[in-house]
């Protein structure tokens, strides 16, 4: 079984940030006798990732995305993954509750500035399903086998883990794979 990965954030395209997930979710993949089929790295720009994601959604291969789904201004995947499939974004009440939750720990107060920004987080395309995020509780989403994670691999990568053995184990292992090579010697590969 196949899937594809879209790793999003200006921060790795401009080198700010070095990427950490193609190297993991590929090793993750085969680990379970799954394969990595495309990766496709794309900056913070609403518009192209629109474009992307709609392609995305309709290759129908399960995608693992990264990065934009916080709440801060460059932050545009929510959005964008709702505007691909021409859905309204809605507020998913499960991960308002989660955020309220982790404001309250915080000190802040459900009228505060910091908890109505933290609370763009539990905005998603309608219909998304929560993936849970072990590390600060707060959810990445999942709709139409698209599986929508933070930037930060701390969060990602166990919530990728979570995907796979939730919806992927019982195609663990299915999957046979080959390699065949042919060494010649003597002559350029051209």
């Amino acid at each position: 079984m196949y899937f594809n990965l879209i790793i999003i954030g200006d921060e790795i395209l401009h080198r700010s940030r070095t990427d950490k997930h193609f190297a993991f979710f590929k090793a993750l993949l085969e680990q379970h006798g799954l394969r990595l089929h495309q990766v496709q790295y794309l900056p913070d720009d609403p518009e192209l990732l629109i474009k992307q994601l709609r392609r995305s959604f309709s290759d129908g291969l399960p995608t693992f995305v990264t990065g934009g789904i916080g709440g801060t201004p460059d932050d545009h995947t929510r959005q964008a993954a709702a505007a691909a499939l021409s859905l309204p974004i809605m507020r998913h009440p499960e991960a308002a509750r989660l955020i309220a939750a982790v404001s309250l720990k915080r000190g802040d107060t459900l009228d505060s500035a910091e908890h109505e920004q933290r609370l763009n987080m539990a905005d998603f395309p309608q219909g998304a399903d929560l993936i849970p995020n072990s590390y600060n509780t707060i959810a990445g989403f999942y709709i139409r086998k698209h599986y929508f994670f933070p930037g930060f691999p701390i969060m990602a990568h166990p919530m990728a883990e979570w995907v796979l053995n939730t919806y992927y184990a019982d195609r663990f292992h299915q999957t046979r794979t080959e390699l065949r090579a042919i060494w010649i010697y003597g002559l350029p590969e051209s």
